[in-house]
């Protein structure tokens, strides 16, 4: 899904980021995936976003959404946002392979973080799997692909996907 354009599959989201790209290509760009999930009464709302960042000069960002409708404790939704973020990592990278476009490198941002949360005990097995995986790995407070780290961009970027996992009027 793309805030301007709508619903896409992840072939046209990638040919956006390639368009997007191509306006400046000597500009520093910087392949972000998080997911962050939202508890509700009758599930969990997951969403996943992808972001290209041209450092300096702003962003585009896409989201997938979800719906899980079993409980799932802290650890589980944890380890389920990075497995949507590494699918999509994944998917992403065979892509760029295929085009030629080896040059942009995949962050995965995780929801965990070493100061004070539940999830700092997690932190050593969520960034094994996603760097095992030949992925970067990037932890709270240095991770913002879904959610909040204080400055602008990520505020926007954070602000818009907790909304897409509270309204209904964003499910895809």
């Amino acid at each position: 899904m793309s805030p301007t354009k709508g619903p896409l599959s992840l072939k046209q989201v990638f040919a956006e980021i390639l368009g997007y790209v191509a306006v400046e290509p000597k500009m520093d760009y910087r392949l972000i995936i998080g997911s962050d999930s939202q508890p509700r009464e009758e599930h969990i709302c997951f969403v996943c976003a992808i972001i290209v960042h041209r450092q300096g000069k702003g962003a585009r960002y896409f989201y997938s959404k979800r719906n899980q409708n079993k409980y799932m404790s802290m650890r589980q939704r944890i380890f389920y946002e990075a497995s949507l973020s590494l699918d999509v990592a994944s998917r992403l990278t065979a892509l760029l392979a295929e085009s030629g476009h080896n040059d942009l490198n995949i962050e995965i941002h995780l929801d965990v973080g070493k100061v004070g949360g539940e999830t700092r005990h997690l932190i050593r097995e969520v960034v094994g799997m996603i760097t095992g995986s030949g992925f970067e790995a990037r932890i709270k407070p240095d991770s913002y692909g879904g959610f909040y780290s204080g400055r602008p961009l990520h505020q926007m970027i954070y602000a818009w996907l907790y909304a897409a996992a509270r309204e209904d009027r964003w499910r895809l």
